[in-house]
């Protein structure tokens, strides 16, 4: 009598550009190996090169494989995630956790998932979204259709950076959640359960809650636009940020209308001493830290960006 193989669950961790995902992942990731589990986290991103790769490094063991997809168009990115998917289904994962850009349509993670032969190797097991408890709530209406998105079927909502935000700026945030699940038609019967605390007060209950939170079949009205004009992603390689003046560089940066609607700036530089900084900046964090390796690589990520006018913030290694 044959004994039907247990299917790998996959996990999706997605939200708005700058949420958190990646330092969600990791405090995730360290729970599920620590519990014994081995799994792979794949980095799905539209753009040339995925800096959030770097940031888990210190992950990869024999009970944690990474792998990245990377494509320029979405018809390229979806054909290799699904072979990625295929690969790792070979390896006796017991869980894959999938991070998608922020400028990820949910649905597309449904449906490649339940294609041959990924459904018959896989399930989908928790859809988890970070929304920013300071979120910008002044979004275009293609970035409040893909927030929309990434909540009407998530299992849960985990709030980040609860710790830096007032209460103001939460109970606004919360409204906005609302008025986007609202304008797009999201048919959810409950409304997701969202987690508000500071991060490193997560207990093991609440982790262990994230992991089973499972999903919401849900349906929403669709916003057809080209994602690829939408939204721009733009690399500056082998270029720098002044030492002593960075912070105050990507504020400026990022206030200057004239160069398009930016996001979010990501990336690492070397510093006079030859350490290594990473920076991740939004419009309402911009946080700079040491970093043990890097690539000289910054990315601008935003809306109709003027790419030479940005340039002229940074300068060359």
């Amino acid at each position: 009598m044959s004994v039907e193989k247990k299917k790998t669950k996959v996990d999706l961790v997605t939200g708005f550009l700058g949420a958190g995902k990646t330092t969600f992942i990791k405090k995730y990731a360290r729970y599920l190996i620590d519990k014994g589990c081995k799994i792979g986290v794949l980095e799905n991103d539209f753009g040339a090169v995925n800096v959030d790769m770097l940031l888990l490094q210190d992950l990869l063991s024999d009970n944690c494989d990474l792998e990245m997809v990377s494509a320029a168009d979405k018809d390229c990115h979806r054909r290799r995630f699904k072979t990625k998917l295929i690969a790792m289904g070979m390896r006796g994962l017991d869980r894959v956790i999938v991070e998608p850009s922020g400028i990820y349509e949910a649905d597309e993670f449904f449906d490649v998932l339940r294609e041959e032969p990924l459904d018959n190797w896989y399930e989908i097991g928790s859809v988890i979204t970070i929304a920013d408890a300071c979120l910008d709530t002044n979004l275009s209406e293609a970035s409040d259709y893909l927030l929309a998105s990434q909540l009407s079927e998530a299992g849960i909502v985990l709030m980040s950076r609860c710790q830096e935000a007032s209460q103001q700026e939460i109970a606004d945030t919360l409204e906005h959640l609302a008025a986007v699940q609202k304008k797009f038609r999201c048919h959810r019967m409950t409304k997701p359960e969202i987690i508000m605390k500071d991060w490193s007060e997560l207990t093991d209950d609440d982790m262990e809650k994230i992991a089973n939170c499972g999903y919401e079949p849900d349906s929403h009205e669709k916003l057809w636009f080209d994602q690829d004009k939408a939204y721009t992603s733009l690399y500056f390689m082998n270029m720098k940020l002044p030492d002593n003046a960075m912070e105050e560089t990507v504020c400026k940066l990022m206030s200057d209308r004239d160069c398009g609607k930016i996001f979010r700036v990501k990336g690492f530089m070397q510093n006079e001493e030859g350490k290594w900084l990473e920076l991740n900046a939004t419009h309402k964090n911009i946080t700079v830290q040491p970093i043990e390796r890097g690539q000289a690589v910054f990315i601008v990520i935003g809306e109709g960006l003027d790419k030479e006018r940005i340039s002229g913030y940074f300068l060359p290694v």
